[in-house]
C-alpha cells in the first residue's frame, strides 16, 4: 500500500489533520512543538461517489472502497538536515513515504504558538523545503563519492549513474527540489534508488480557521501558498480546516453534513485532500460490481488489464484471458450490464488494454 506522509513545521495542525483523515484519535495534538515523536500510521478510505451508484445497480449491501495509508510525521525545524529538532529521525521517516502532504498554517491566532513567532506560509514552506533539499544534496554528494572509484576505472553503470547525479548537484545547490529537474526516464531510474526527499510528489494542505473555510479564496495566506505551489513545484494546494475536521470525527454522516451546510461548505476539505493525494500518487480506480459486492481496486496510471487483474490475485494476472469492460458512465446511462451489452458498450479487451479510471471490469482467466 502506498503511503503519504503528513509533514510541516511543528504545531501547524499535522496531528489534528491526521486524526481527521483517519477518523481516529491516534495522534496526540497539543499546543507545543514535537508533541509527535514516532510517526502515527492510519489506513484511509478514498471517498468516491461512484460506489453508491454502482451499489444501486448491482443491488448489493457490501461496498469496499479504495484505501491509502497516511503517516503523521513529527514537525521539522530549521537545521533538521544538521540534526536539529528530531533531525535525521524526521528525515528518515519522510524517506519511507511515497508522497508528501505539507501542512501549512494559514490563520492568525495569538493563543496557538508558532515556532517562528508569526505566520508567514511561504517562509514556512521554504524552511521545510530547504531542509529537504540540503539533506538530498548531502545524499547525492555521498553517493557520488562512493561511485568515484568505479567511474575512474570506466564502469559503465557507475558512469551513467554519476552522470545523472551530476545533473542534480547544481540543481539542489541552487535550492531547487529534485522533482523540478528535467531528467530522462533512464536518468530517473538511476536517481530513484536514492529515495531523495524532494523527488517525491508534493501537495500542500492550507490549514485555515473554521470561519474561513467557506471563503478560503479570499484568504491572503491561501493565495500565497497556491501561487508558490504553482510557480515552484507545479503542484496543487488543497484547503482544509483541521479543527473542523477534528470536530467531524465524532459525528454521524448526517450530522457532519448538517454541520458543514451551516458553515456554508458543501464538502469536507479532507475528502478533497484524500482524493488529490490519491491522484498525486499516480493512483487510479477500477471497479468490480456484482450481487456479492461492489469494490474499488487501486491501480497505477498506465496499468494494463492483466496488471489490474493481478491486484485482485496473482493467478488472475498469470492466467489472464480477457477482460469484460464497460465504463462507469456508460453503465450508469444504461442502468445495467445487460442493456450496456445490447448497445455494444460492454466489450472484450485483451492483454494490451490500458485500464481507465472508472472502468467496471470482469476478468476471465485460466490457471
Amino acid at each position: 500500500m502506498l503511503k503519504a506522509g503528513i509533514v510541516g513545521l511543528p504545531n501547524v495542525g499535522k496531528s489534528t489533520l491526521f486524526n481527521a483523515v483517519t477518523r481516529t484519535r491516534k495522534a496526540q495534538a497539543a499546543n507545543y512543538p514535537f508533541c509527535t515523536i514516532d510517526p502515527n500510521v492510519g489506513v484511509v478510505t478514498v471517498p468516491d461517489e461512484r460506489l453508491a451508484v454502482l451499489q444501486g445497480i448491482a443491488k448489493t449491501h457490501v461496498v469496499i472502497p479504495a484505501v491509502i495509508e497516511f503517516v503523521d510525521i513529527a514537525g521539522l525545524v530549521s537545521g533538521a538536515s544538521q540534526g536539529e529538532g528530531l533531525g535525521n529521525k524526521f528525515l528518515s521517516h519522510i524517506r519511507e513515504v511515497d508522497a508528501i502532504v505539507q501542512v501549512v498554517r494559514c490563520f492568525d491566532d495569538a493563543d496557538i504558538h508558532h515556532v517562528s513567532g508569526n505566520v508567514d506560509p511561504v517562509r514556512d514552506i521554504e524552511v521545510v523545503n530547504t531542509e529537504l533539499v540540503l539533506a538530498d544534496a548531502d545524499a547525492v554528494r555521498k553517493r557520488r563519492d562512493r561511485l568515484a572509484k568505479d567511474v575512474k576505472r570506466g564502469d559503465k553503470a557507475a558512469m551513467a549513474e554519476d552522470a545523472a547525479l551530476a545533473k542534480l548537484d547544481p540543481h539542489l545547490d541552487a535550492g531547487r527540489p529534485a522533482l523540478t529537474l528535467e531528467l530522462t526516464p533512464e536518468e530517473r531510474d538511476w536517481v530513484r534508488p536514492l529515495f531523495l526527499l524532494t523527488f517525491k510528489p508534493t501537495i500542500f494542505a492550507c490549514n485555515v480557521k473554521e470561519n474561513d473555510l467557506a471563503n478560503a479564496d479570499a484568504n491572503p495566506y491561501v493565495q500565497k501558498v497556491r501561487d508558490y505551489a504553482k510557480s515552484h513545484l507545479a503542484c496543487e494546494a488543497a484547503v482544509i480546516s483541521a479543527q473542523i475536521e477534528s470536530d467531524l470525527v465524532d459525528l454521524t454522516a448526517e450530522e457532519a453534513q448538517q454541520f458543514l451546510t451551516e458553515l456554508g461548505v458543501k464538502e469536507s476539505g479532507v475528502g478533497v485532500l484524500i482524493r488529490a493525494t490519491y491522484h498525486l500518487l499516480g493512483l487510479r480506480t477500477y471497479f468490480t460490481a456484482g450481487e456479492k459486492e461492489v469494490r474499488a481496486w487501486t491501480i497505477h496510471t498506465g496499468d494494463t488489464a492483466p496488471q489490474a487483474a493481478g491486484v485482485i490475485h496473482s493467478d488472475f494476472e498469470r492466467g489472464f484471458i480477457k477482460a469484460e469492460t464497460v465504463s462507469f458512465e456508460d453503465l450508469v446511462r444504461c442502468g445495467s450490464v445487460a442493456v450496456a451489452r445490447e448497445k455494444g458498450l460492454y466489450r472484450m479487451e485483451g492483454k494490451e488494454y490500458v485500464v481507465k479510471d472508472g472502468d467496471v471490469l470482469l476478468f476471465k482467466f485460466n490457471v
